[in-house]
């Protein structure tokens, strides 16, 4: 007689069958107990859990445990460890094993079986997670949010969902090959500049290539640098030229810029928005904040704020988020609108999914989330960064990967590291006395230097050149823009 594993209530409702193929384990198993090489083929797809009856369950993880070690899993040999197994001598003992092996497929159809057996234990799976929904919503709890059952239970869902597709394995290089020449060929496609999302920067684009999918890019600086600035110019720029239509693999989807999500943890939407909003228009920001605008500025205000409208920009300005809520709504936002780039304004003020011991644990956990954010949903992840104050404690004050908060996670875990530098910012608070001439031409000639650049300094790129790239600065509208170069000009490029 078989014995099925423990039912609930809802489970031995006949109107609600519980899905399962005795049938197909049965065989599978047979398969594996005849001819070890076949688990090969099914290991990255089941294990001891996905079976309907434990007792295959059992049978599974012996025989996975002897194949493993390059022993021989067979009836006889399975025998001496199942003997005081209850369950399997209910069913008949060593000749139930027998049995599994003549019931046994041919080794080349055993992934279909493992996969049929998954499936099944997937749709077991929702039925349970659908009931712990359920009997949580029915708890009327004061410490039990409904918006946190929900962030609980679409990263169960997508858990879920995920299992037996993130181990992919290995891959043949004839395919890894095959992904490096689309790479090559967008990249071709576009004059030879970008293999990637252009920033909207033209020699940002050329010293990185544009974004790429699945890096890590840290922008960090020391405050009043212009870090959520150049963000936000690059989110803009991006959801600016966003054009939808057939990408290179035949797929549906962004062909020019790209759909944004931004997570806002130390600014308000209403804030961001209004940045972009003043870049857009050509209108300080401070006085879109105090609403200081003749009637032309506001006319011009608001039809930037009609062109902006279409933008497929997404903000999300909740604080203190944890890594894990943060990837789950992430991962929704490209299963509803689609996402092409994240930015995170700031790392630091993301939380751990768990409190550490120390510091240094739980920013590492939050960049190695926010990197596995950027594999796992194939775009590219920009998080901000704050730098330590010995930066202000060196004569040159252009920032190092040393002066990284953490920096030993930071700088390990991502692909590219930039600082963002305004030298103008510092020498403008080195003003002389009025009475020293000498002082006041030599700090003058020093500020129309420097006046509207700035700097962006790439400390790491793992596939390219580090180095610097200039850009302007428009201070009354939080803008960076292209440097016009002396050869440019002279050339006549712009």
């Amino acid at each position: 007689m078989i014995t099925p594993r423990k039912e609930t209530d809802a489970e031995a409702d006949p109107t609600a069958p519980i899905p399962h193929n005795i049938e197909a384990e049965q065989q599978l198993l047979g398969a594996l107990l005849t001819n070890n090489d076949c688990y090969d083929s099914v290991a990255s797809i089941i294990d001891e859990n996905h079976f309907y009856l434990p007792v295959h369950g059992r049978i599974y993880q012996v025989a996975a445990a002897r194949i493993a070690k390059n022993a021989l899993a067979s009836p006889v040999t399975l025998k001496a460890f199942l003997e005081t197994d209850e369950e399997l001598n209910e069913l008949g003992g060593p000749t139930y094993l027998v049995k599994l092996a003549g019931a046994a497929i041919s080794s080349y159809a055993a992934a279909d079986y493992a996969r049929m057996i998954h499936e099944m234990a997937v749709r077991r799976k929702l039925m349970d997670l659908g009931r712990d929904i359920a009997d949580k919503a029915m708890r009327v709890d004061v410490a039990s949010d409904p918006k946190d059952q929900i962030t609980e239970a679409e990263q169960a869902l997508y858990k879920l969902g995920e299992a037996g597709q993130a181990n992919q394995g290995f891959q043949t290089f004839l395919r890894a090959v095959t992904d490096a020449v689309q790479v090559a060929n967008a990249a071709y496609k576009r004059d030879g500049q970008l293999g990637g999302t252009s920033t909207g920067l033209i020699d940002l684009d050329k010293k990185l290539g544009g974004l790429h999918r699945s890096d890590l890019l840290i922008l960090a600086g020391r405050p009043s640098m212009g870090k959520t600035s150049l963000a936000t110019n690059i989110a803009f720029n991006i959801a600016k030229a966003y054009r939808r239509g057939v990408t290179e693999d035949g797929t549906e989807g962004a062909v020019d810029g790209g759909v944004v999500g931004f997570f806002s943890l130390e600014m308000s939407a209403e804030q961001l928005a209004a940045r972009i909003l003043s870049e857009a228009s050509e209108i300080p920001s401070e006085q879109i904040r105090r609403g200081q605008m003749t009637e032309g500025e506001f006319r011009r205000f608001i039809e930037a704020a009609k062109d902006l409208e279409a933008c497929p920009i997404f903000i999300d300005d909740t604080p203190a988020l944890p890594i894990s809520q943060l990837a789950a709504r992430a991962r929704r936002l490209k299963r509803e609108h689609g996402l092409d780039a994240l930015f995170v304004d700031y790392l630091q003020l993301v939380r751990p999914a768990t409190a550490k011991d120390s510091r240094v644990n739980e920013v590492s956990e939050i960049t190695q989330g926010l990197k596995a954010i950027a594999k796992e949903l194939n775009i590219p992840v920009v998080a901000l960064s704050q730098l330590s104050r010995q930066v202000e404690n060196r004569e040159d004050k252009r920032p190092q990967l040393s002066d990284l908060r953490e920096s030993g996670s930071i700088e390990q875990d991502a692909d590219v590291v930039m600082f963002v530098f305004r030298e103008e910012y510092y020498k403008e608070r080195e003003k002389p006395a009025d009475d020293n001439l000498e002082a006041m031409a030599k700090w003058q000639d020093t500020m129309e230097r420097c006046h509207g650049k700035a700097e962006v300094i790439i400390g790491k790129q793992r596939h390219g050149p580090i180095g610097s790239v200039d850009l302007s600065f428009e201070s009354q509208f939080t803008r960076f823009g292209n440097l016009v170069q002396n050869y440019q000009r002279d050339a006549g490029d712009f």
